[in-house]
């Protein structure tokens, strides 16, 4: 099970998007959308600083570290929930996994394999520090309970070479389209089909000429 196109787009929009090496709130050096040195390669605090000279290689750096560290996020809670979820639902609990990775001993897993769903929903708002963070959990908890996704364009910010974020004005507004395409693998090249020449003889042209040649050399 994967998350939903919806759902990737929502969990972008609750971390953001910085195509460069930033600090977090806690001062750890973090990178697109929400990827430290934990969760693997590469490490933000050696990569260049500052804002990529071409914003649209970084744009899609930041998603392709996204996706690898997604499938992580994506499996922890397919194995700590142990009855059947559905796909708005999934969705919520990788977005706070993502953000918390505390998946496995969070209440609102308890409730949710107990058969309790109104009760998991309602947990989510135990996981509300700092305080700015709550309206991501009500975010999450309405998607799991309603299935009410966010909309609208998704910000790209700026960043300086000292890791501080400009979040006056974004330097770009991606529509859902193109962040989805962003988001997607891109597709693998796919390899020349064989023409021949445009003198080489086909079918029974071929096997015709074959036929003649014979013929000449045996004269």
């Amino acid at each position: 099970m994967h998350m939903t196109d919806r759902g990737l787009l929502a969990l972008v929009r609750h971390e953001g998007l910085v195509p460069g090496p930033y600090l977090d709130v806690k001062q750890v050096w973090t990178f697109g959308i929400g990827h430290t040195a934990s969760a693997g390669p590469p490490d933000p605090a050696t990569m260049p600083h500052g804002m990529p000279a071409d914003l649209d290689a970084g744009i899609r750096e930041a998603f392709r570290v996204f996706r690898a560290d997604l499938a992580a996020y994506e499996a922890a809670v397919l194995r700590t929930v142990k009855v059947p979820l559905a796909p708005h639902e999934f969705d919520a609990l990788v977005s706070f996994h993502y953000n918390t990775g505390g998946i496995a001993r969070a209440a609102l897993t308890r409730h949710i394999n107990a058969g309790n769903r109104v009760a998991a929903a309602d947990a989510f708002l135990n996981w509300r520090r700092p305080a700015s963070i709550i309206p991501r959990r009500e975010a999450e908890r309405d998607l799991f309970r309603h299935g009410r996704y966010p909309r609208g364009t998704i910000p790209v910010w700026s960043v300086d070479r000292a890791g501080r974020v400009d979040f006056s004005r974004p330097i770009r507004r991606l529509t859902e389209d193109q962040a989805l395409a962003l988001l997607r693998p891109s597709p693998l090249p796919r390899p020349p089909a064989f023409e021949p020449a445009p003198d080489a003889p086909t079918g029974w042209l071929a096997r015709l000429a074959a036929f003649f040649s014979t013929l000449i050399r045996r004269a």
